[in-house]
This record gives structure tokens, sequence and C-alpha cells, in this order.
């Protein structure tokens, strides 16, 4: 009778997790629905116009970012406790596999129509400037977001649920809101969103590695390791570059290169060697490298919820 017990309160523990990430495959973000990060966003900047002004912004910008991941923390807390059928819902809003998936279709075949719809599609998911890519950067650019993604919008939040509920989904997010904002070494961010950046970081230092792992297990080649572990570690971020560094294994294609960021250039190390043009069959693989590697890493936190309870 115990054991049926133990057994019925873990299923009504994983539940939310299950039925969140269900309305994530089937919906994605609709637009027609207001979402937290939009809310992030708006504090973010209003903190930002509000203190990245005159001395100690380091000190400024830390701070904030400190209380604001805080309070986001709390809020889930308070959530959890008191209304935690809504733990469904702050799943759905963290996950963000489906909705990145469908607008690297739409680049793929925006740039089939013309060069100038495909720069403008790119643009909704890259914060680099678009205007001057050619073709192939257009997709390369798509498909480094689709890698990174499946870290910062999937992998990542699935292991801050496993560690910490829903309220350390929730926080995560409001680390890489903050990060993906502020985060910049330019001239204007790289003080103020310094403390930003590092937390972003930490947070992703495992689940950027445990999603290339995850990538490569799916693609069933093995022997990658040895290119991650390669590029992975030569990328401006110590964590992009290694699920970037799987996809382009696995495509056998090249990623990096120069990049507009703010009108100012930065030059990201190439990850691999072979230039090669991508096509819409790479883009279909990589997605079903994604949504393959999202599926063993739920089952992965079910397992490992079911061990701990």
């Amino acid at each position: 009778m115990e054991l049926q017990q133990e057994t019925c309160d873990i299923l009504i523990g994983i539940l939310p997790l299950l039925g969140g990430w269900t309305l994530d495959l089937l919906l994605g973000d609709p637009s027609c629905l207001p979402h937290p990060v939009v809310w992030f966003g708006k504090m973010i900047t209003w903190g930002e116009n509000l203190l990245n002004c005159g001395k100690h912004r380091m000190l400024k910008g830390a701070l904030m970012a400190i209380t604001y991941i805080t309070l986001v923390f709390l809020a889930g807390c308070v959530i959890s406790q008191f209304a935690p059928i809504l733990n469904i819902i702050i799943i759905f809003y963290c996950l963000a596999g489906t909705t990145l998936i469908r607008e690297v279709r739409q680049v793929f075949l925006a740039v089939d129509r013309s060069l100038e719809e495909g720069r403008q599609q790119v643009a909704r998911i890259v914060g680099r400037d678009t205007s001057g890519l050619s073709a192939q950067e257009v997709r390369t650019a798509a498909l480094e977001t689709l890698a990174e993604n499946l870290s910062d919008g999937v992998i990542a939040p699935l292991f801050w649920w496993a560690l910490l509920g829903a309220p350390g989904m929730l926080a995560y997010k409001m680390v890489n809101t903050l990060d993906s904002m502020i985060g910049y070494h330019t001239q204007r961010y790289k003080d103020f969103g310094c403390w930003a950046a590092r937390i972003d970081d930490v947070a992703n230092f495992i689940p950027a590695r445990l999603t290339s792992l995850l990538m490569i297990l799916v693609s069933g080649k093995l022997r990658l390791l040895g290119f991650v572990w390669r590029y992975g570690r030569q990328h401006a971020s110590p964590n992009s570059g290694y699920p970037e560094a799987a996809l382009a294994g696995i495509l056998n294609c090249r990623f990096g290169g120069c990049h507009i960021y703010f009108g100012e250039q930065f030059d990201k190390p190439y990850i691999g060697e072979h230039e090669k043009q991508l096509d819409t069959d790479d883009m279909k693989k990589a997605i079903h490298i994604n949504r393959m590697a999202e599926i063993i890493m739920i089952v992965l936190v079910c397992l490992s919820y079911w061990v701990c309870h």
C-alpha cells in the first residue's frame, strides 16, 4: 500500500513537467498569449535605463541581476506552494524547443524564396546584424542558433527543473534573458552586463556539455566526442561552443566567423573545417537531432525524479 502511494506521489510530481512539455510540443509560444520573457525583458530594460550610467556600473549591474533572479525564484516558490497547478504553465513557458524549430524551418524556406526575406526571417532569432549576410550565412546562423537554443531553451531548463523544480526553471529563464539582453562585450554592456553574463555561464556550464553529449548519442557518431572537445573550447563563450560543435560535427559543416553585434565586429573562431553548403536536408537532420535529444532528456529527468523520490 505504501509503495502504491509513493508511486502515485511520484507520478503527481512528474505530471506538471510532462504536461508543460506536451503543451510546448503542441503549441510552441502562442503569439496571442502574454509571455513571462516579455515581462522579464521590460524589467531588464527599465533597470538598465535607470542604472547603466555614471559610476559603479558593474556593481549596479550585479545588484540588478541578482535581485531579479532572486525575485523570480521566490515568485516561483509562492506559485508552487499556493497554486501548484500553475507549474504546468510555468514549465510550458520555460521550454522553447518547438518555437525555435518552427523559426528555423521558416528561415530555410524564406531564404530559398529570396535572400532578403531570409535575412529578415533569421533576424527574428539571432542578435547579430543580418543585413549583409549571404544565403549560406543565413542558413548557418539559423543552425547555430538551433544548436545553442537546444541547450538554453530545452536542456538547461529541464536540468534546473530536476534540481530546483519549477521555481529553478523560472529563475533560469531570467538568467538567460538577462544574458541575451545585456550580456555582451560591447562598450555599452561590458561592465553593466558582466555579472549577468558570468551567472549565465555558470548556469549553463553543465547543461551545454550535456546537450552536446545527447546530440552525439542520438546521432550515433561517438567518434565526434573528440571533435566537440577540441572545437567547443575555442568558442568565445565557455558554453555555446559545445552544442554548436556537436551539430557542426554531425552535419560535417563549419560554424563561426565574423559577426556584427550592435554595430561592432566580433570574430568568432571557426568550429569545424568543412565549408559545406547547407541545404534543407541539413536543416531537417538538425531538427531531428534536436527532438531526439529533447526526448532523451525528458526521460532522464523523469527517471532522476523517480530515483530521488
